[in-house]
């Protein structure tokens, strides 16, 4: 017969591995986003492309944040393999943004006021490096290994690092919509209201 706590950590395991499954994919899709944008393919689309790909991958942190300490099976961590190289992705994120790539930053907004230098394309690598690393105990197999590693950085490393990014981004996007001339603004105004001799809206 199985019992309560049995019948308990099973259901646990199970949300577990659920959890697992969705941050490997949007892990994945991190990774595809900012691959395609580092390759400089798209660079009018790159802004709002990276914001959506950032803003889905702190969800998924702030799920792994959310829920209690997970604590993998083997004592040791298994050795996933060499480094992945990050360095393409990271060169061509600050060809990107050349000029608009470094940022300041607090340290810690709770225990310090230092400011630091912070580099966009240095944020989304290390997001994407930390990010490889738990996808590669996944593959593996090792689910508790992938969410542990994926909560540790989270908390320790890529979070604050994504939420920086965000924070840039949300910046850039601010600035290159809303910094127009009085001259321009007033023109595109005009235009709007007398577009088709002030025809209705349909």
């Amino acid at each position: 017969m199985i019992t309560t706590d049995e019948s308990r950590h099973e259901a646990e395991a199970v949300e577990l591995r659920r959890l697992a499954t969705e941050t490997a994919t949007d892990a994945q899709t991190y990774l595809d986003a900012v691959t395609e944008v580092a390759s400089g393919s798209h660079p009018d689309s790159a802004i709002p492309v990276l914001m959506l790909a950032v803003s889905q991958i702190l969800l998924s942190g702030a799920r792994l944040g959310a829920i209690t300490d997970v604590v993998p099976s083997e004592r040791f961590e298994p050795d996933p393999g060499p480094d992945a190289d990050i360095d393409p992705m990271r060169v061509g994120l600050a060809n990107l943004f050349e000029g608009v790539d470094d940022y300041t930053d607090v340290v810690d907004p709770l225990t310090s006021v230092e400011v630091v230098r912070g580099a966009l394309s240095d944020d989304l690598a290390d997001i994407a490096a930390e990010l490889v690393h738990g996808l590669r105990h996944h593959q593996s197999g090792r689910v508790d290994e992938a969410l542990w590693w994926w909560q540790y950085s989270y908390l320790s490393t890529w979070g604050p690092r994504a939420a920086s990014a965000l924070r840039v981004l949300q910046s850039m996007i601010g600035h290159l919509r809303l910094d127009v001339d009085a001259d321009t603004a007033g023109e595109a105004e005009f235009e709007a209201l007398h577009e088709d001799d002030g025809a209705p809206r349909a």
